[in-house]
């Protein structure tokens, strides 16, 4: 043959630069053709051509896309698509081998047999199809390829062990899409590659791969053909295949063809199986690695030389058969059973009855099914488009338009969008036809516009669900050991290298709760790397921050802003807590000691801001004795203790130690020593804390709502917990301190003993209805007698005088000394709620509907209920509160310094109400030997007035 009309045989295995050849001897000529096996790499090839040569000379002819320049010199197609009597210098065939595929090899063998070159014809392939060609184009030459790198067999591998730069082939959609999601959630994300995708979204996912945003791809066998990719090494997920008609195992030609894509030029590639692929046969291994297969003896054919007189003569003509023995009938392609359903159909038939209307019905039933569909609705919808054609000529504008816009929406899943893509596919082929529509350009503009929106929507989706690109980001600066960016909004947010990655709460990190298994532990890795100057950063800004930025929790937390950033603990001094800090460990030592100083110094400024009267107590020097002893157990009580629990020491005080105390502000009540000053909200607050921690409780009880004067009493409430609130249980309730030792100064000037019932001014004070009043007096050791009685009217109301006495405090006992403490509770004491229900005094006022009475009959006396209170002594006591577990104040009180308990006394210290009832007669009295008078207080502020007093006497 002369050199002019050259026909040559260019066999290999993979990774040879087949391809890259092809495409250089083309482009030394002024015209080519180069027919490719998919559409994706058809449109690779185009776009290297077109960056070698421009767009004005490079033409790209698929059954969806069709660019075609005026001035077109140089051709690339899909086998299917090549254009024929073009005369072009230079004709390419690529994977010849597939000759021998049942689905599509009639066509490649047609392009052997036909296709040529006016100068040059190249086939391009697997050494399989040496002696075939040979006999077949006894004038072809033959030109030897080596592997540019070795491909060895490195066995089985689980996907959790896969290296990076890894594809993994699976053979069908829901096995690629599952391997996909375990790579997402093992490693960070996979690319996912397949035959169905278009090149717009090939290319996008291809791209996450080769510029390393992920480092495994999961792939059909569409890889297998021509698509240029670093990858290292292909991991088979399975070595069986649906053919079309029936599952089977893929022959070590065809498991070489997609392994060879391991090892890009020079460098090596390696091939094995994963999942539950089993491990292949040492011969298949062996073969694929040497590229020794057995040769392909038949290929298949389809009779070329069509009859379009009749469609049964077209069918006839399809149908023949070779008399070449290497040529076997192809099976029964899908355009020639489209053929034979509209051949049955009476309205096609009577449509196809010349040559060109026959030849038209041929072009129709060519129409693929890309929608994958049901052969009956295919041939429905070609039979609609062919009706179309022969009735008007073109398909309808508005029919085509309504097919288009249905499938024009980006919303849903992989599965719909993929669909969606198929579908257009069919009507960007129509499209494509010449003279099928009116406007072509438009339609091909359109239709493509469509494919590319879905396209991006389903590369979006596929990235959504197989790709965690934030993991992947940071695997890849990991690996290549780059100091990482992290950034830390006002709101916390953390983002290393612009991805999200988690908040920083103080100084502790919590990375993204949706991360787990190995992408939580990268994400946490690569954000601790990167928070290290953070960590610094916002360690001198706490440092410097002011206190009011900084508090403490009921439960002993402290919290910069929002954030916990440490806890007290328990010290040696209640008044001394530790510190244990919030810090993880990455953020070293010097971050954590600085944190640990700055709550430390808060802390300890906070206890001496609330708790100075205690403190000056404790440093006071001039205390001495029994006074220092006292100011001991003042400190030690934070500032509040029982007297049933101090009954001996307080009676053992004289009048200069109790003075000496009272200067700190200690005031000796008749149920409690505290001092008024540490019953405001803030040290309530933080005594209960401190006192939590000294007790070790592992759950602290929380300060009672701040101005109450009567809280429930509570249940299973830790031992002395009223007393550290500022208040005493007595009943189902319990009271505040101070406004109890206001209720006794009331107490002390009524009959205790013939009894009394309660008065306004002391349900003013507790804000209590006159039944839980009751509950409050049986609780603090009194008896209460319930009655009832014929209601009085109230004749006048009560003079302003005797509501202003209901606020004002008792009058002090001068013998006590305990004027000048009374004093300063009232200052610091909240002013006591309005009493919440009547006495038993006041009259209610008058029923509208009781306006009208009758004069023969008289109205029923209204009955109200008053209660009787008499001391009780120690029958009394506040049993509910003991038997409530909470504050034992009730058995506290008990051990007072009086035989009568807590009861309130009269002047002298007696208690009140002592002789017979008034009456049983006369009064009686008794002498009794003098007692010595304890000298007087000259530092009581009434000490003057005391002195008057006694100079009268």
């Amino acid at each position: 043959m002369s050199q002019e009309r050259r026909i040559t045989a260019v066999l290999g295995p993979t990774n040879t630069g087949k391809t890259h050849y092809a495409i250089e001897r083309m482009l030394g000529y002024r015209t080519g053709v180069i027919g490719l096996p998919l559409r994706l790499l058809a449109r690779e090839v185009y776009d290297r051509i077109v960056a070698a040569r421009g767009p004005s000379v490079v033409a790209l002819v698929t059954g969806e896309e069709r660019i075609v320049p005026p001035r077109a010199q140089y051709w690339v197609a899909t086998v299917e698509a090549m254009p024929e009597a073009l005369g072009a210098d230079f004709v390419a065939i690529d994977e010849i081998q597939l000759c021998a595929d049942p689905e599509r090899g009639h066509v490649f063998t047609d392009r052997l047999l036909r296709a040529r070159g006016t100068h040059e014809t190249l086939f391009l392939g697997s050494d399989t199809m040496r002696s075939t060609i040979a006999e077949l184009v006894p004038d072809a030459q033959f030109l030897r390829r080596e592997r540019m790198s070795t491909l060895s067999y490195s066995g089985s591998r689980k996907i959790s062990r896969m290296q990076p730069r890894s594809a993994i082939v699976g053979f069908s959609v829901d096995n690629v899409y599952a391997i996909a999601e375990l790579i997402r959630r093992q490693k960070g994300g996979a690319a996912v590659v397949m035959g169905a995708l278009s090149p717009r979204t090939r290319n996008a996912q291809v791209a996450l791969y080769q510029n390393g945003d992920v480092d495994y791809l999961v792939a059909t066998d569409a890889i297998g053909m021509g698509l240029n990719l670093d990858i290292d090494h292909v991991a088979f997920a399975s070595t069986t295949k649906f053919d079309g008609r029936r599952m089977r195992t893929l022959a070590p030609n065809e498991l070489a063809q997609i392994a060879g894509r391991a090892g890009r030029g020079m460098s090596h590639g390696t091939f094995g199986v994963t999942g539950e692929a089993p491990p292949l046969d040492d011969g298949v291994a062996e073969a694929i690695m040497e590229h020794r297969f057995t040769p392909v003896r038949k290929l298949n054919w389809r009779n070329p030389a069509l009859q379009f007189g009749t469609v049964e003569a077209l069918i006839r003509s399809l149908e023949e058969g070779s008399d070449d023995e290497l040529l076997i009938k192809a099976r029964e392609a899908d355009d020639l059973r489209a053929l034979k359903t509209l051949a049955a159909d009476a309205e096609a038939r009577a449509r196809a009855s010349d040559g060109a209307s026959v030849r038209l019905l041929w072009d129709v039933c060519r129409i693929p099914d890309f929608r994958g569909i049901s052969h009956a609705e295919h041939a429905q919808m070609i039979g609609q488009i062919f009706g179309y054609l022969h009735q008007i000529g073109k398909v309808p504008d508005d029919w085509l338009a309504r097919q288009v816009k249905r499938l024009d929406r980006t919303e849903g899943d992989i599965d719909t969008l993929s669909k969606r893509l198929a579908f257009i596919r069919t009507w960007t082929y129509v499209a494509q036809r010449k003279s099928w529509v009116s406007d072509e350009n438009h339609w091909r503009e359109e239709t493509r516009a469509v494919e590319d929106r879905l396209s991006d929507a389903l590369h979006e989706r596929l990235t959504q669900r197989f790709v965690d690109r934030r993991t992947s980001v940071l695997l890849r600066r990991l690996k290549q050991k780059e100091a990482l960016l992290a950034e830390v909004n006002d709101k916390g947010e953390v983002t290393v290298e612009g991805e999200f990655v988690g908040r920083l709460e103080g100084f502790r990190f919590i990375a993204d709760k949706e991360a787990s298994g190995q992408e939580a532990k990268t994400l946490k890795s690569a954000s601790l790397q990167a928070l290290a100057p953070q960590f610094h950063l916002r360690a001198d800004r706490f440092y410097n921050a002011p206190d009011t930025e900084i508090d403490f929790t009921e439960q002993g937390g402290l919290m910069w802003g929002e954030h916990a950033v440490g806890k007290m603990v328990p010290g040696d001094d209640p008044l001394k807590p530790g510190i244990s800090v919030f810090v993880d460990d990455e953020a070293g030592a010097d971050v954590a000691q600085k944190v640990q100083r700055r709550l430390q110094h808060f802390v300890d400024r906070k206890i001496a801001a609330l708790f100075e009267p205690l403190l000056n107590l404790s440093r006071d020097e001039e205390l001495s004795g029994l006074a220092r002893g006292f100011a001991f157990r003042m400190v030690e009580g934070l500032g509040i203790i029982p007297r049933g629990e101090v009954a001996a020491e307080v009676k053992d005080l004289d009048q200069d130690a109790r003075g000496a105390l009272r200067k700190h502000g200690i005031r000796f009540g008749q149920f409690t020593i505290f001092m008024p000053l540490l019953l405001k909200p803030a040290p309530t607050r933080l005594r209960l804390v401190l006192w939590s921690l000294a007790q070790g409780l592992q759950e602290f009880p929380e300060a009672p709502p701040p101005g109450l004067v009567t809280v429930p009493s509570g249940t299973s409430l830790p031992r002395g917990y009223h007393a550290m609130a500022g208040y005493r249980a007595a009943g189902e309730r319990a009271i505040r301190i101070d406004m109890l030792e206001r209720l006794a100064d009331m107490l002390r000037a009524e009959d205790s003993r013939g009894g009394f019932e309660a008065k306004a001014d002391m349900l003013s004070i507790t804000g209590m209805t006159l039944e839980q009043f009751a509950d409050l007096m049986q609780g603090l050791g009194y008896a209460a007698e319930k009655g009832e009685r014929a209601k009085v009217k109230a004749v006048a109301e009560a003079p302003a005088a005797e509501a202003e006495a209901a606020d004002a405090p008792a009058e002090a006992d001068a013998a006590a000394g305990e004027a000048a403490a009374e004093a300063e509770a009232a200052e610091v004491a909240d002013a006591a709620p309005a009493a919440e229900a009547e006495t038993a005094v006041e009259a209610p006022a008058a029923d509208a509907g009781d306006a009208e009475v009758s004069e023969e009959t008289p109205a029923e006396p209204e009955v109200e209920v008053y209660y009787t209170f008499k001391w009780a002594g120690r029958q009394g006591g506040n049993r509910n509160a003991q038997r409530r577990g909470g504050n034992q104040s009730a058995p506290a009180g008990r051990r007072n310094d009086t035989k009568g308990g807590d009861k309130p006394r009269g002047k002298g210290g007696k208690p009140k109400g002592k002789g017979p009832r008034r009456d049983n007669g006369p009064k009686q009295f008794q002498a009794r030997p003098p007692k010595k008078e304890k000298a007087i207080d000259p530092d009581n502020p009434f000490a003057a007035a005391l002195m008057g007093l006694k100079g009268k006497d």
